[in-house]
């Protein structure tokens, strides 16, 4: 993932140093850094633009009261980004919980026969694929979004989320399936069609 510098920051240290002075020009740059492509990532994990872009402002409320935590200025990229997710998740625990108390999580099973997924995913445009995946309920985007787009193992997701990775395996299965699905009601049913 590249990210673009501001011309008074000569490199990403640099960057990162000034931030980690509470330089507020620095923290415009550094912000205006990230903007684009994190508050896509949140969008991934959110419902709606709005909630994507609490999410994004909640992350980078983290990343300034944690900045001077960050020993190594040229891992910078990767922290912004794995503390987005990790914002995402916890949203989504806050979410989730809510619903379940609502009782409006649904517990459907779609069982649906193809071995060409992967194929038909990759051959996707991702604007597409990914307006379909944020049709899906919270516990499937959120999986699908962990281990198909950001490439989390379910070992990894299972750790994130606080479920056993026998869970996150079942949730992303039944997840793919109900994305197939809705992929088929579109007229997607094979690779040949893209």
């Amino acid at each position: 993932m590249k990210f673009f510098l501001s011309k008074k920051y000569s490199n990403l240290t640099t960057l990162v140093n000034a931030c980690q002075r509470q330089d507020a020009s620095a923290q415009t740059a550094f912000y205006e850094r990230y903007k684009g492509r994190l508050t896509g990532v949140c969008q991934r994990y959110a419902k709606t633009r709005m909630e994507a872009e609490d999410i994004f402002q909640e992350a980078f409320i983290k990343i300034f009261n944690n900045i001077q935590d960050l020993k190594d200025p040229d891992s910078a990229d990767s922290w912004v980004k794995t503390t987005v997710v990790r914002t995402a998740i916890n949203y989504y625990h806050r979410t989730t919980k809510l619903q379940e108390r609502n009782g409006s999580l649904d517990n459907m099973e779609i069982q649906l026969e193809s071995g060409d997924y992967e194929r038909i995913i990759d051959q996707m445009n991702v604007d597409d694929l990914l307006v379909v995946i944020n049709e899906l309920p919270d516990k499937y985007r959120t999986i699908i979004n962990l281990h198909l787009i950001d490439g989390y193992t379910h070992a990894e997701i299972g750790e994130l989320l606080c479920i056993p990775d026998a869970t996150s395996r079942s949730q992303f299965m039944r997840g793919r399936n109900l994305l197939l699905k809705k992929l088929e009601l579109k007229g997607i049913v094979h690779h040949e069609n893209f």
